[in-house]
């Protein structure tokens, strides 16, 4: 649905996911945020995480960025955009590396892409998940313009589903 693009806002670049950011998805899914609110993805080396990139990077319904300063070019950071079997429409996503946390990054980058696949793609709804503890995560949403709409279970795992029309969407 979505070729790969490049954007860029006034501090970051936001990148498609590559093999070449093995060493930062690494150190991203093995962070406590990570850990605690999405899960264990089993990747204890760099050699561990190609593999999850090359399924993430075959997968067609998964469009995934990296985001990075752009006064250094450090990746910081990561924007999913997902078509998910359990949900009618896509959701948008986001992880920082903890460092990262309240620098409004991840509003900024989240609103970047959200401005391109609105219109592009003509879509009416996006939805996001997230743990209902995620407290930082569900401020964002909130910001966004995104609001809850239900709780599903989903693998044992209780989600909250927030969700706005897209022409409710603070972007």
């Amino acid at each position: 649905m979505i070729e790969p693009l490049h954007f860029s806002t006034e501090r970051l670049l936001i990148e498609p996911l590559s093999i070449a950011d093995s060493n930062f998805i690494f150190e991203l899914v093995n962070s406590e945020g990570w850990l605690k609110f999405i899960g264990d993805r089993h990747i204890k080396s760099t050699a561990d995480a190609l593999p999850y990139i090359e399924r993430i990077l075959a997968n067609k319904d998964i469009f995934y960025w990296i985001v990075k300063l752009k006064s250094n070019n450090d990746s910081i950071g990561i924007i999913t955009f997902i078509k998910r079997g359990y949900l009618e429409h896509h959701d948008i996503g986001f992880a920082f590396l903890p460092t990262f946390f309240k620098t409004g990054y991840a509003f900024e980058a989240t609103n970047k892409v959200l401005e391109y696949v609105i219109p592009k793609y003509k879509l009416s709804e996006v939805l996001a998940t997230t743990v209902p503890e995620n407290v930082s995560s569900i401020k964002l949403l909130n910001k966004l313009g995104l609001s809850f709409q239900k709780q599903i279970e989903i693998e044992n795992v209780s989600l909250h589903v927030y969700g706005a029309s897209t022409d409710k969407l603070k972007l």
